[in-house]
């Protein structure tokens, strides 16, 4: 078990003996719930609020105080509990408005010192064209006042349900993506050297994609595209060979004869090591699809975004991944995603440089 999940049990043990509630669940029930909660509203296709309650550096009397207060106003169908460094609510088909006033109600009733301070998120969102969304303003209230205020910055809500990388799985990838990056210098010398003599425009292909808990980052790849592929790409979203959001072309005109090469054999994916090394990805995960096609998700396939993205996964190692459905694809990733294991992951590498040495990994 990673360090991170020992400290919301250590927060639990620190008040539960003098809190006793028979209602409160510990960090371990209570993510268990909010997980059980997502599924449901998934299947029947309904929605939930979350309440987060901030107790970091509040003594435990008034934390006694802050529960004391949940058992009293909350219904019997919601859910309370350690969640994070504080405290969490579960409301089954609430909106986020009704959360919002159930909020200041328990602020209002809590007579606590310092005020109660709280956010709350919506599962799942739905923005202003209609269409699902895992990304959600947070509401933020303290005290009595139950002043409402809104955050600056958005706030992805899948953030509640983010598996972070164990501590066995971020060394490993320090550690091969550091070597990587060395081993593969002369590769990508070459590599620019050939993309920068037969093409204009830049070496490196930037593109924004979602990441972890629906958070967007910067993707490093090598150009093997026309400077003006973005731009064509529109024009040719109507013979994509793949079904639902993504795009794909096998015989894509928009690749140059160099590109052809860097993906056949793969090295056009190797300035990804660098996004390993910051973070941003692992070596195993669910690749990360650019932002629009991520936002063209259904709510139920955003359950990839729990973990890291990586450099390869189950989709990425199969022969006839240019066949696969894309709701097949994303149950590919929810698979890794509930199975995620040192041996899993060792299968994965394996085949992959299997994949990349016979020429099977770009089809």
């Amino acid at each position: 078990m990673a360090v991170w999940s020992f400290v919301p049990a250590l927060v639990q043990r620190l008040i539960g003996n003098r809190l006793g509630s028979e209602r409160m669940l510990d960090a371990r029930q209570f993510r268990s719930a909010l997980e059980r909660e997502r599924l449901r509203a998934d299947r029947m296709g309904t929605s939930f609020s979350f309440i987060e309650f901030d107790t970091r550096s509040r003594p435990a009397v008034w934390t006694e105080t802050l529960v004391m207060t949940l058992e009293q106003r909350l219904r019997l169908t919601d859910e309370f509990g350690v969640h994070g460094l504080g405290l969490g609510a579960i409301l089954p088909e609430t909106s986020e408005d009704a959360a919002r006033n159930v909020a200041e109600g328990i602020a209002r009733g809590c007579p606590a010192d310092p005020p109660v301070s709280w956010r709350v998120f919506a599962y799942p969102d739905v923005s202003s064209n209609g269409t699902s969304s895992d990304r959600g303003s947070v509401r933020t209230g303290a005290g009595a006042r139950g002043v409402v205020q809104e955050a600056g910055e958005p706030v992805a809500t899948g953030m509640l349900f983010v598996k972070p990388l164990p501590l066995w799985k971020r060394a490993i990838d320090i550690a091969v993506a550091s070597i990587g990056l060395v081993l593969a210098g002369p590769a990508l010398a070459f590599a620019a050297t050939a993309i920068k003599a037969t093409s204009p425009g830049p070496i490196l292909f930037l593109q924004r994609r979602t990441g972890l808990g629906g958070r967007p980052f910067t993707i490093y790849k090598l150009r093997t595209m026309r400077n003006d592929a973005e731009r064509l790409k529109a024009g040719l979203r109507s013979i994509s060979e793949q079904d639902g959001p993504a795009f794909k072309l096998k015989n894509d005109p928009r690749v140059t004869a160099v590109g052809k090469y860097l993906r056949k054999t793969c090295i056009d994916e190797l300035p990804q090591l660098w996004n390993v090394l910051r973070g941003d990805m692992t070596l195993v995960g669910p690749r990360p699809l650019p932002c629009d096609e991520s936002d063209g998700c259904a709510v139920w396939q955003k359950r990839r975004l729990d973990v890291t993205p990586g450099l390869t996964c189950i989709w990425q190692v199969n022969s006839g991944r240019s066949r696969v459905a894309f709701a097949d694809w994303m149950r590919m990733d929810l698979r890794y995603v509930r199975g995620r294991t040192r041996l899993a992951d060792a299968r994965l590498l394996w085949k992959t440089f299997l994949a990349v040495i016979l020429h099977r990994a770009s089809h």
